[in-house]
Order: structure tokens, then C-alpha cells, then sequence
């Protein structure tokens, strides 16, 4: 996606959004970086106003959000007003999406969780934008590959029903070079059925936790009492780390993994949520295939780094890759924190980027390659 906000206007009012996210569709939540407390008021307003990762939100004035009548990823019918009396935070998420989407619904999560005993008071909601993925095992399978099968409610019905809950919402979906494409768009709904901010979810991975900040800030304020949010970090920008920047990551299932200029390697960022649209472990243990090749042909060194930062819990990888019954010949490591990530300009996953002893990408590429392919590109590289 584009991380440019421009005016749109819907409902009445304009806002200031990004229009589409690619969802990289077939045709623990993050901690912030580790940013600091920061100021309050004003001075957060004036934070996440210049902090090009986080969409500080628009007003929608309060206007009756429209019905929405779909079935969950259970099957069973559901409609938007039989939560009337909570908060509901209602997402558009692509049920294959591998993009920002998973950055959408870790952030719903963060802020609920923020919100302690109150959060019970809370409905997440999630609407289907894949007119290609309408089914109830489409948002099942999204549902249980991010832990939110009980976390959530994954609305769908058929193509028809989900185009009039689009276009009530102002909610753009197209389909170009075989990806979906779609506002990524994140609504607050009072306990009265109003709408009252919207918020475009930016493809920056460190700025998860800022996000749930500013929706349990939201909902906060909607709620009797005002109750406290547990989190009050700063909404400033979190600086990246990129690939001239030594790095030491936390390495599964143990130890550490560095990355540093001095030498050239390949890295891939990955998640194991990819399970729902790739054959995940094949993909991993092909690249030991790669791993060999480099140490007898002197290529670049192949790291794998996992997306910590949206994985469903802190030890879905280290469960996962103990799970796959043969041993990678590559290190993985995690970004925790999301600044990695964000410093290598990850826009889907997976994500390679080939890195030269500079310590400057000379090579990128967003999808599964075979290993000739992957060779093929070191060499040139």
C-alpha cells in the first residue's frame, strides 16, 4: 500500500486516508519499538500527526453507522445491532491478505487488551474485502492463523451482501495485477450504533502497538467511566532500523542472530501465519536447499527474520519450527519489535532483500522464489 494520505470524502465528511492497501492476495502483538512514555494531549495529537506510520484518525461526526447483516466464521447470522451498548471496532481485512491486514487486526487485539475488564465491553468486528475469499472457511482459516477465532467475529455472505456493505461504508475493493486491493480502513462505533473516527491502518509494522493505542484511547472515551488505558507510549515516529544498521536479534530456539554491514547476505522476512495461503513449510525447508549452495559457492549467507511483531502469540514460530520435523540449515530470527521490518521496507510476506557488504539492498522481491531463482539473483547481485 501506499502510505500517502489524500483527501477522500464519504459520509459527508473528508477524511484523511490512504485509498487502497495491496493485500497480496491470490486472484504478540507489536510493542512499538520500544518507544518511551511521551507527552499527553496536545502533545500526543502533535506526535501522531507527524508520525508518517500511524493514521492519527478522522472524525465521522457521529453519524448512524449503516446495518451490516452477515454470517461469522462460525456460520452463524450476525448483525452489527445486536451489539448496541458496547463499542464495536469494525475492520475491512482481506481473509487472504499477507499485507496490512494482519497489521489491522494484531493492532484491534493490542487495543482491547489495553483496556483491561473494560475491553468485555468491547465487540471486535471484521468484514471480509476478498471478493474472491467469501466463504465462512475463508474467514475461519484467517480467524485461526492469527489466534482470533475466539478474539473476534469474521463477517461474510455472498458477493452481493459484502458489495452493499462496501459501498455503505465507502469502502474501495478492486482487483489489480491479481492482488485484492481495498481500504484498509478501521472504524469506531459507539454504544449508541454512531460512527466516530476512522483510522487507515499504514503498512509500518513498529507502529502496532501505537495503533492500539489510539483505538483503546478511543473506546475509552466512548465507555461509562472513562476507563484507563494501560498504555500511554509516545505516538511520535519510531525510528527504523535498516540494512546498514547493525543488528542483534533473538534467535529461535535460542542464541542470536546478527546482521551487520561487512558482508553480504540474503535475508527473508516471513511469518508463520502464512500457512493459510502458502504451503509454509515446504517453502522453508526448499530454502536449506539455498543455504547449502551459498556456503559451497561462496554466495551470501541466508537469514531468515519472522515477524514477531504480528505473530499470534510470542511462541507461535519457536512451535511452529520445532514442528516441521526437520531441522533448517539457516538462522531465524525475530523482530520484536517491528523496526526492522520497517527499516527494509517490508511491504508483504514473504520478503527477501538481498543486502550487500555496504550494507545496501542490491536486490528485492515480495513472494516465493525457487531456489535456482534465489541463486540465480545472489549471483547477479
Amino acid at each position: 500500500m501506499t502510505g500517502a494520505r489524500r483527501a477522500w470524502t464519504g459520509a459527508g465528511v473528508t477524511l484523511a486516508v490512504a485509498l487502497l492497501a495491496g493485500c497480496g492476495a491470490p486472484a504478540g502483538t507489536g510493542n512499538g519499538g520500544g518507544a518511551q512514555p511521551g507527552p499527553t494531549g496536545a502533545g500526543q495529537a502533535s506526535a501522531a500527526m507527524g508520525n508518517p506510520g500511524l493514521d492519527p484518525g478522522s472524525s465521522l461526526g457521529g453519524v448512524p453507522a449503516p446495518g451490516i447483516t452477515l454470517r461469522n466464521q462460525f456460520g452463524q447470522p450476525m448483525s452489527l445491532h445486536q451489539f448496541r451498548g458496547k463499542v464495536v471496532i469494525l475492520a475491512f481485512a482481506d481473509s487472504q491478505c499477507t499485507t496490512v491486514c494482519p497489521l489491522t487486526t494484531m493492532s484491534m487485539v493490542a487495543a482491547k487488551q489495553l483496556l483491561g475488564p473494560a475491553g468485555r465491553q468491547v465487540q471486535l468486528l471484521g468484514v471480509d474485502a476478498n471478493p474472491q475469499a467469501t466463504s465462512v472457511a475463508d474467514v475461519m482459516a484467517y480467524s485461526r492463523a492469527h489466534g482470533m477465532v475466539n478474539q473476534w467475529d469474521f463477517l461474510t455472505g455472498p458477493l452481493a451482501q459484502l458489495q452493499a456493505v462496501w459501498r455503505a461504508y465507502h469502502i474501495a475493493v478492486q482487483i489489480q495485477a491479481g492482488q485484492i486491493d481495498h481500504t484498509p480502513a478501521l472504524l469506531v462505533i459507539d454504544p449508541q450504533g454512531r460512527e466516530r473516527e476512522i483510522y487507515l491502518t499504514q503498512m509500518s509494522y513498529a507502529s502496532i502497538g501505537q495503533a492500539a493505542q489510539l483505538l483503546a484511547g478511543e473506546a475509552a472515551r466512548l465507555l461509562p467511566g472513562r476507563p484507563h488505558v494501560a498504555s500511554q507510549r509516545s505516538l511520535a515516529g519510531i525510528p527504523s532500523l535498516g540494512p546498514g544498521s547493525p543488528v542483534t536479534l533473538p534467535a529461535v530456539p535460542s542464541g542470536s542472530v546478527r546482521l551487520a554491514p561487512g558482508q553480504p547476505h540474503l535475508v527473508m522476512f516471513f511469518a508463520t501465519w502464512l500457512a493459510e495461503t502458502s504451503d509454509l513449510r515446504a517453502r522453508l525447508l526448499a530454502l536449506n536447499g539455498y543455504a547449502r549452495v551459498a556456503r559451497h559457492g561462496r554466495l551470501p549467507e541466508l537469514v531468515a527474520v519472522d515477524a514477531a511483531a504480528t505473530e499470534p502469540s510470542v511462541t507461535a514460530v519457536a512451535s511452529y519450527l520445532d514442528g516441521l520435523g526437520t531441522p533448517l540449515a539457516y538462522p531465524v530470527g525475530l523482530d520484536t519489535t517491528g523496526r526492522l521490518a520497517d527499516g527494509f521496507g517490508v511491504q508483504d510476506q514473504p520478503w527477501f532483500a538481498l543486502v550487500s557488504a555496504k550494507g545496501t539492498i542490491i536486490w528485492k522481491h515480495d513472494g516465493w522464489l525457487p531456489v535456482p531463482a534465489l541463486v540465480a539473483a545472489a549471483r547477479r547481485g
